[in-house]
């Protein structure tokens, strides 16, 4: 029998001897919080997972592996008539492990996608399921496959490009470098969630279905051929219709037409605004193709109410025997049953978490993924010698520069949190004896003596919907927001980088005044309306979210390794408006 022959005759065995609770169990998703090990047990879970910045006691590995294997201990414990199925662990494992304190944190998809590096990425995957692994979990909701369309959208540094082909190239690669190492990774969000109007986070995709094929769905090709086993539905919709509740794209085009024979998990509480009544938002989310169901607090509810729906025969047994055998699939397929309780492994102590090695591939990562924008004079590289200036509020904040979905769902400010690495200024310092770090938030108003300024500004950390950039009008219908309309607008409704930070310009032209050229290096996860700081600048430089090795960028301002990167997506110089400073591909090279 061939090994797929033998796992199919494993997944039969199994759902032969289930119950209906224990088929719905398998089905269901909590969060850490909100269920315990001995609820695992007695409700037959199937995956547990922690929402973002949700960790146990000190966020240590050595924490995640005792609550870990608590929960598998609690799924393979046989009695009472339960069935030893072990647990899936799911974490937002985007860029790196980077919920976890010491982590090594790599650039968001952005500044990967603006290296231009297959190879590079496959092994920041092997990395980061390395990391992964140390902490005794076995699956992240990673890669994200959006494209990107509107830098308005607040997940776009989620987003490796707005070229479809680029991030098809990046899936296959991430999926097998995450996989390699023995972890599950998890495509998302599908599908068309980087294409929603005016980047409205799960707005409403409304292209046809030609362009949502040719744009959206064909980075999925490559991730269900590299073997991705999972699949997480996007909370956007389509033409109006809410990606939860599509049958036709969750059974027809991906488990039919592409033949993804994994399963496919809902987004947190993605089931939520499909029906008013529980019970019948369930049944359209089973029917049209999930499989899991993320519910992090209303599990309890959600096990009731798909239970009462099979019964009355709204939900087919047949559709509920579907999920479950594509849940023990990947289970059985990823060596799940064979592999010893998390406690037992070796990942906590031999997978060199935090390490100089894994940092040396983030260090390599950060610096491959600057975006020389302007260089007039030859202002770069820069004179180890000189006497240099370094302010801005983004000089020294490894949270800052490592942005959302990490440690906390938002992110963090300052260093404290970010344990390891180094930020901007650290980098500049290790190799610039004679710089100067300003003092408080980057005064510059007597600059005398120096031979050139470095001003390091961006934005704050942000995640999802709450990064979106939108006028303060009503959320187009169809769209479904985790959080009131009015919390979602942290950056009003420009995208000039002048408007919401005004102290970066300022410093600019203070030092400019002073007759001293000025390197700008901007934090952020899109491109920005930047017209006038670019104005004012001898240098600029898209540093984008470059993670939590800050020397990375001074690697590359100092010349140590050369500017290689190029825009992964167009440069507005108006928004809204159709306005382009620099086309896809541009970077220019010193020298």
């Amino acid at each position: 029998m061939s090994p797929a022959g033998a796992i199919e005759e494993r997944v039969r065995a199994l759902l032969a001897r289930m119950s209906l609770d224990q088929k719905i169990g398998q089905m269901t998703q909590p969060e850490r919080l909100h269920v315990t090990p001995p609820e695992v047990k007695a409700y037959h879970i199937g995956s547990v997972l922690s929402g973002g910045g949700s960790c146990p006691a000190d966020n240590r590995p050595s924490d995640w592996v005792a609550m870990n294997d608590a929960y598998w201990a609690a799924s393979m414990d046989e009695d009472a008539g339960h069935l030893a199925i072990p647990i899936l662990y799911g974490v937002d494992a985007v860029h790196g492990n980077a919920n976890v304190r010491g982590a090594t944190v790599f650039p968001h998809n952005i500044g990967l996608g603006a290296a231009g590096d297959p190879e590079l990425v496959e092994r920041v995957g092997r990395v980061t399921a390395r990391e992964v692994l140390a902490a005794g979990v076995d699956w992240t909701f990673a890669p994200t496959l959006a494209v990107a369309r509107d830098p308005r959208w607040g997940r776009t540094y989620e987003s490796y490009s707005e070229d479809p082909g680029v991030v098809a190239r990046y899936a296959r690669r991430i999926v097998t470098g995450l996989q390699q190492e023995g972890i599950l990774a998890c495509a998302k969000h599908w599908v068309g969630d980087g294409g929603t109007e005016a980047g409205v986070d799960q707005g409403d995709t409304v292209v046809d279905e030609d362009e949502l094929r040719r744009v959206h769905v064909s980075p999925y090709l490559a991730a269900v051929d590299a073997g991705v086993p999972t699949v997480m539905a996007s909370l956007s919709c389509w033409r109006g219709e809410r990606c939860h509740a599509h049958r036709y794209l969750m059974q027809d085009v991906l488990k039919g037409e592409m033949g993804f024979t994994g399963f496919v998990l809902s987004d947190w509480n993605g089931v939520d605004p499909l029906a008013d009544d529980y019970g019948e938002a369930a049944a359209m989310a089973v029917n049209a193709g999930i499989d899991m169901l993320m519910v992090p607090e209303t599990w309890r509810e959600v096990i009731a109410e798909l239970k009462k729906q099979v019964k009355r025969g709204v939900v087919p047994l047949g559709r509920i025997d579907d999920a479950v055998a594509r849940i023990l699939r990947v289970k059985f397929a990823c060596g799940l049953f064979e592999r010893p309780r998390p406690a037992a492994r070796s990942a906590s102590n031999g997978l060199g978490f935090g390490s100089r090695e894994h940092r040396a591939v983030a260090r390599e990562a950060a610096r491959k993924s600057l975006v020389l924008l302007k260089n007039e004079g030859g202002t770069l590289p820069l004179d180890k010698g000189a006497r240099i200036l370094v302010a801005g509020p983004a000089a020294h904040d490894r949270g800052r520069q490592c942005g959302g979905f990490t440690v906390e769902w938002q992110g963090v400010s300052g260093n404290a949190a970010i344990e390891g690495g180094t930020s901007i200024w650290e980098g500049i310092r290790a190799v610039a004896p004679r710089a100067v770090l300003s003092a408080g938030e980057g005064d510059v108003s007597d600059a005398r003596g120096f031979d050139v300024g470095v001003v390091v500004v961006g934005e704050r950390p942000y995640a999802e919907g709450l990064g979106d950039i939108r006028e303060p009008s009503p959320v187009r219908p169809g769209a479904h927001l985790t959080a009131a309309p009015g919390t979602l607008q942290p950056y009003g409704g420009t995208l000039e980088f002048a408007a919401l930070h005004p102290e970066a310009l300022r410093a600019i032209r203070e030092l400019t005044a002073q007759g001293i050229p000025v390197v700008t290096v901007l934090i952020s996860g899109r491109p920005l309306v930047v017209n006038a700081e670019l104005a004012a600048s001898s240098a600029f430089v898209a540093a984008w979210l470059p993670g939590s090795e800050g020397a990375g960028v001074a690697d590359v301002l100092f010349g140590n390794h050369p500017f290689t990167g190029r825009l992964p997506m167009s440069w507005p110089s108006e928004m809204p408006g159709d306005g382009v400073l620099f086309p896809r591909g541009y970077g220019l090279r010193p020298g």
